[in-house]
């Protein structure tokens, strides 16, 4: 199955660069470029059928994150992978708020890349192990951020943070219950927990959510 993809960035060589990168791969097919997010947006407007977004944050007019938020109100189907030289914390975090699937840098190799957005595809988070980290710094300290304001903080108990790593592997309640050795009535408990706490009303909604927050 062709993967279409649509490649944001204001430097023209470096959509040349990643366009030669994903070149080597015959299920990729770029669909077309765009030099900042207001570019892209008229595009996509004509043309929204597209499977995966690769994204740069630093451009003028409307930059990567401003765009991923108005694109993942419009058209939550598509996929967006952060790809930029900054891994400072403030873009990382506010990345992931505006809803960025995934969070590479620039220098990644061709096949690190195609790695990353099929497995964001797939429902996973392409991230760079330095980057990883710095994500688990951000969710451990999300306070010492500076301007940084309306931090989502959603605390969850070490065993409501369990369930939720078995439902998003696909597991029911009686299975849950069976590996974590409790009742089904437990279970059902923390799941409802989980699902006050995260403002939910589905298992999917919590798993995406729980992605999205780093939480799982």
């Amino acid at each position: 199955m062709q993967i279409k993809i649509a490649i944001v960035d204001d430097n023209t060589f470096l959509i040349q660069t990643v366009k030669e990168k994903l070149s080597f791969f015959d299920n990729f097919t770029v669909k077309y470029t765009a030099i900042n997010g207001s570019d892209l947006l008229s595009q996509i407007e004509t043309d929204y059928n597209l499977d995966l977004i690769l994204m740069d944050i630093e451009m003028p007019i409307l930059n990567g994150i401003e765009t991923t938020e108005i694109i993942k109100k419009k058209h939550p189907h598509i996929k967006i992978i952060m790809l930029t030289v900054f891994d400072n914390d403030e873009n990382i975090f506010n990345a992931i708020k505006a809803g960025a699937d995934g969070y590479l840098l620039k220098e990644i190799n061709a096949k690190n890349l195609h790695d990353g957005i099929v497995d964001t595809l797939n429902g996973g988070a392409a991230m760079n192990p330095s980057i990883a980290l710095k994500t688990l710094k951000l969710l451990r300290n999300p306070l010492s951020l500076e301007n940084v304001k309306d931090i989502e903080v959603i605390k969850l108990t070490n065993r409501e943070t369990e369930v939720l790593e078995h439902l998003s592997k696909g597991l029911n309640y009686v299975q849950i219950a069976d590996n974590l050795i409790v009742s089904k009535g437990t279970v059902r408990k923390h799941i409802e927990n989980i699902y006050r706490k995260l403002q939910v009303h589905n298992k999917l909604e919590a798993v995406q959510k729980a992605k999205r927050n780093n939480l799982i």
